[in-house]
C-alpha cells in the first residue's frame, strides 16, 4: 500500500524525524570540533593579551598579532606570571587566561561568591606591564578587551574586539587609529581613579593632553564609545586596590 506523503501525520513524521537527523550531526560536528574550537579560543587570547602590551606584527596602520604557529613560545617569553585576585588576595596560575570574565560576573551576582580576577603581568625590554581583560555591552552586543598599564598605572597599551557592532561605525573600536589613542592615558587624577571617557566632541582631537582621562570618540558611535568607557570605568576599579600596592 502506498505511503500517503501527503497527511498531515506524515508531514509532521518527517518533520520530526529530519529534526532529529539534523540535531544529531550537529551534536556530533559540535563534539568533534570542541578541542579545536578550544585550542583557537585559546590561541586568540594570548595574542590578544600579547597585543595590548605591545608585543605583535603591526606595521604603520594595521593590527597584526604574533602569529598562531610561535603565540604559545611568545605567550611564555614575554607573560612572566599570571595571578587570580580575589577579594584582597592575588594567587599565581599558569591557567589564568581560561577564566572566563563573563561567567565569573554572572557568579558575581549571588553575594556569596567571590569573583576571580584575572591579571597578566609581562615584561618586555625591561619594563614591566599589567595587562586586565575587561568586558561591557557596546550598542548591539558584547564588547571586551585587555588594557596593559605601567606602574604608574598609565596605559601602555590596549586592544579591543567586539560581537556585532555597526560596521564602519563601532566596528572601528579595533582599528588602530581608535586603539592607538589610548596609550599614555592616565587612569588617576592622584589617587583618585578617573577613567577614560570616551568623548564625542573632544577638545583635544589629536590626543595630546594624556592627562584629561578622554579621547576621541568615533563618528557615529556614539553608544559603542559610551559603553566602552563603561567598561573601562567598571572593570579596572574592580583591580584597583591591587594595582595601588603596585604604583611607584
Amino acid at each position: 500500500m502506498a505511503k500517503n506523503t501527503e497527511s498531515n501525520v506524515y508531514t509532521v513524521l518527517f518533520a520530526t524525524g529530519m529534526v532529529l537527523v539534523v540535531g544529531i550531526l550537529l551534536a556530533y560536528v559540535a563534539s568533534s570540533l570542541s578541542d579545536k574550537i578550544s585550542e583557537n579560543k585559546r590561541i586568540e587570547k594570548q595574542q590578544n593579551i600579547l597585543y595590548a602590551m605591545g608585543v605583535n606584527e603591526n606595521d604603520e596602520s594595521s593590527v597584526s598579532f604574533v602569529s598562531k604557529d610561535i603565540v604559545g613560545d611568545e605567550f611564555s617569553k614575554y607573560i612572566t606570571k599570571q595571578l587570580v585576585i580575589t577579594g584582597t588576595e592575588a594567587v599565581e596560575d599558569s591557567t589564568a587566561y581560561l577564566i572566563d570574565i563573563k561567567k565569573e560576573a554572572e557568579l558575581a551576582k549571588k553575594a556569596t561568591y567571590k569573583r576571580r580576577l584575572p591579571l597578566f603581568i609581562g615584561n618586555k625590554d625591561g619594563r614591566d606591564f599589567y595587562i586586565i581583560p575587561v568586558r561591557g555591552k557596546g550598542l548591539w552586543d558584547a564588547i571586551w578587551g585587555y588594557v596593559a598599564l605601567d606602574n604608574q598605572l598609565v596605559v601602555q597599551g590596549v586592544y579591543f574586539d567586539h560581537a556585532g557592532e555597526t560596521p564602519g561605525l563601532g566596528s572601528n573600536i579595533k582599528e588602530r587609529f581608535f586603539m592607538d589613542d589610548f596609550t599614555g592615558e592616565h587612569i588617576l587624577d592622584g589617587d583618585s581613579f578617573k577613567g577614560i571617557t570616551v568623548a564625542k566632541g573632544n577638545a583635544d582631537p589629536k590626543n595630546m593632553d594624556k592627562t584629561d582621562f578622554e579621547v576621541d570618540a568615533i563618528a557615529g558611535a556614539t553608544i559603542t564609545g559610551n559603553g566602552l568607557a563603561a567598561m573601562l570605568k567598571k572593570d579596572l576599579k574592580m583591580y584597583l586596590p591591587y594595582l595601588k600596592t603596585i604604583k611607584q
